[in-house]
């Protein structure tokens, strides 16, 4: 038996599916697409599976979510549907019941939220509403499990009775006098219970449907002319009238439904009053944000951290496994790979994995609460300044957890130019393998300093936001940001379980690339760091063959302030997945000998300046994400030359910022001498300045020219 989860963004539908499903969920990709497929089973009810549909306003095919849901539910036609509903703000909600209830298909509304509408003091009559609706109303709050297991049930009762839900009539006489004739038409070519659903859709003129359905041109020709005399009635275009058809049924419903309390000043309006105020809304946010990673990074987060690589891997795990291994007789070289390669590697990286669970601990608060759908409002404001609009900032926040569904979550954006742009630009937020290297240098060489971590946030930021301006000015990106509305859903306070599981979900992703990726690219750079060309084992690590290597590559890296080859081979590790640059920094500085960040701390230190130890940061922060990340990009530019351009400014972005960094860092904080590259540096500052307030593409004579191939590479 299977049941879907339908409702709104932000309507609660993802805390019901938590509290439904427990740990018995899984998670994949619908077939073909890459919008997340969430599926579990029904707590005591082993043979009910839940399913979690993405979050949609309609069910007409102009985003790729919706064509998702609606396809499934059109087509593999589960048993019953639970429509969340955001109580308090029907009108907006019950546009997609609308369309909901004429599938066919069983129906309970979850009226959430209930708690909020109680608090508030209005009034809603449950009867009433399920009178207009034809379907039962459960009265449900996600946040606080009231009522989400009823509704459950309800619907397994309904799947189990293999009822239809019988549609009815919203529309106006006409509108359903022309519904009727092409339902007639139709009658032998749609099941029963689905003739509603077709005939309206039909009478849209989806387009979707019209190639599914194979009609004749004789019987399309009947249906247009159906449809062209109400819209002749009408005096406007036909799903338009269907769109005011139901917002006029809506309204009747809800006026009559609905008592409202008064029109005094509900919480959330009073508190959006002060953060998203024009003035007072930034500053709130850059405050919020500082004082999450000051918590995160500089405070309790560097407290676990010390104690899971001191204690945990220092002395319980390292000194455990080499007394054990050397009991047993194993040969040095094993104990050397287990030890100094797999623990001192993969164990460094874990051991920041508690700083990341704080963070997303408490963005997964930000998000539940409600205010994360503000951030990206006030976004909107300075984005489209940018070029960009604020539906290009939801990728962007995601990518604060990971890049790889920060990448995937572009397809929103209906604007390929826009799509594309912010594909190239959301792998600048530091995501959580950023973290670690942010950290690492920040504990090495700033201790105690509250304000690198949350800048190198905010800095992302600014650099999308320069990119954009930039980027805008080009042919390849011309042209108006696009249009960006969003429901701003109520305040409320998040449920504990919730957030604890969006937290795993996030930090899950580490835990795994550290028991495959990391794992072989730390074996990987113990094997090439403890022999020599000729496989032997070597004592010194500079007789090695991955020294050898690394010498090669070094002088693409020295302008940075890096050029030792350890911070080069570090910095190409960083490729396969960002962490890997501690861990490759772990091994190479034999952290595991005495096992705890204090080592791992005194080896880096000996290797940078602070204006190189900050100048590797940049550079691992801005230039091409990890691999899953790039092969991500491929997948959704679908084409090679614009992976090649995203991933070419990246590198040119990460390489440029690194370079100005330490070539005037070294001037004018360690007293070097003012030489070629430091005049380099400042050229370069020019010439982005001139790319920020040139003239835009298209407004100015001489504007560039740009093979029309890469245009047309779609």
């Amino acid at each position: 038996m299977k049941i879907a989860l339908v409702g709104n963004p932000n309507c609660g539908k993802t805390t019901m599916f938590n509290h439904l499903t427990g740990s018995s969920q899984y998670v994949g990709n619908w077939p073909g697409v890459t919008v997340e497929k969430k599926e579990g089973r029904l707590k005591g009810h082993k043979g009910v599976i839940i399913t979690d549909l993405p979050g949609i306003y309609s069910l007409s095919p102009y985003t790729l979510e919706e064509v998702v849901s609606r396809n499934y539910l059109i087509n593999d036609r589960p048993d019953a549907v639970i429509n969340l509903v955001d109580a308090t703000n029907l009108e907006r909600n019950l546009y997609l019941t609308t369309q909901v209830v004429a599938l066919g298909i069983p129906v309970i509304i979850a009226l959430n939220m209930i708690d909020i509408v109680r608090k508030s003091g209005d009034k809603i009559d449950i009867k009433k509403l399920e009178k207009e609706f034809h379907c039962k109303i459960i009265e449900t709050s996600a946040v606080k499990a009231i009522g989400l297991m009823d509704a459950a049930k309800m619907a397994v009762r309904l799947a189990a009775a293999e009822k239809t839900h019988q549609s009815f009539a919203l529309f106006s006489k006409k509108v359903e006098a022309a519904l009727s004739e092409i339902s007639t038409l139709i009658g032998d070519r749609a099941m029963p219970e689905q003739l509603r659903w077709y005939s309206v859709k039909l009478f849209e003129r989806d387009q979707k449907v019209l190639d599914a359905m194979q009609f004749p041109d004789s019987l399309l020709q009947t249906i247009e002319s159906i449809i062209v005399a109400a819209e002749q009635e009408f005096g406007d275009d036909s799903e338009t009238i269907i769109t005011n058809e139901r917002y006029d049924f809506i309204d009747e419903v809800v006026s009559d439904c609905v008592r409202k309390a008064g029109k005094k000043l509900s919480v959330t309006d009073r508190i959006d009053q002060v953060v998203t105020n024009r003035f007072l809304s930034l500053p709130i946010f850059i405050a919020i944000i500082w004082l999450i990673y000051y918590i995160s990074v500089t405070t309790v987060g560097t407290f676990v951290t010390d104690w899971t690589n001191d204690t945990l891997f220092g002395n319980w795990l390292t000194n455990g496994a080499t007394q054990l291994l050397t009991s047993v007789g194993t040969a040095g070289w094993l104990i050397s790979l287990i030890v100094n390669g797999i623990i001192g590697g993969v164990g460094t990286v874990l051991g920041f994995i508690p700083q990341m669970m704080i963070l997303f601990f408490f963005l997964s608060i930000l998000e539940d609460s409600g205010y994360m759908a503000r951030v990206a409002f006030i976004m909107d404001r300075l984005f489209r300044r940018f070029g960009l609009s604020g539906k290009s900032f939801i990728p962007i926040l995601i990518s604060s957890g990971c890049g790889v569904p920060g990448i995937m979550a572009t397809r929103t954006i209906e604007s390929e130019k826009d799509r594309r742009m912010t594909i190239m630009l959301t792998t600048f937020m530091p995501c959580g393998a950023k973290l670690t290297i942010i950290t690492m240098m920040v504990l090495t060489f700033f201790p105690g300093s509250s304000w690198i971590a949350p800048a190198m946030y905010l800095l992302g930021i600014a650099m999308i936001a320069m990119s954009g301006i930039i980027l805008k000015k080009t042919r390849l990106f011309a042209g108006e940001p696009a249009p960006f509305v969003m429901e701003l859903p109520a305040y409320h306070l998040p449920s504990l379980k919730s957030v604890l599981l969006h937290m795993w979900e996030r930090s899950k992703h580490f835990v795994i690339k550290a028991g495959t990726v990391i794992f072989l690219a730390c074996s990987l750079i113990w094997f090439l760091s403890s022999f020599s060309w000729r496989l032997q084992m070597v004592s010194n690590v500079e007789a090695s063959m991955l020294a050898s290597i690394g010498h090669m590559i070094s002088w693409f890296f020295a302008p940075l302030g890096f050029g030792t080859w350890k911070g080069a081979v570090a910095s190409i590790s960083a490729l396969a997945a960002k962490e890997n640059a501690v861990g490759t920094l772990a091994v190479l500085n034999g952290v595991s000998d005495t096992a705890n960040s204090h080592a791992l701390i005194s080896g880096i230190g000996s290797m940078f300046t602070s204006v190189g130890a900050f100048s590797f940061m940049l550079f691992n922060l801005f230039n091409p994400p990890c691999i899953v990340a790039m092969s991500t990009t491929a997948k959704e530019m679908n084409s090679y030359k614009w992976t090649a351009i995203a991933i070419g400014y990246q590198m040119a972005l990460g390489y440029g910022i690194a370079f100005v960094f330490n070539q005037l860092g070294r001037f004018l904080l360690l007293g070097k001498s003012f030489d070629v590259g430091t005049a380099l540096a400042i050229l370069l500052i020019a010439f982005v300045i001139f790319l920020l307030f040139r003239p835009a593409y298209g407004s100015h004579p001489k504007a560039e020219k740009i093979v029309d191939g890469l245009e047309a590479s779609r």
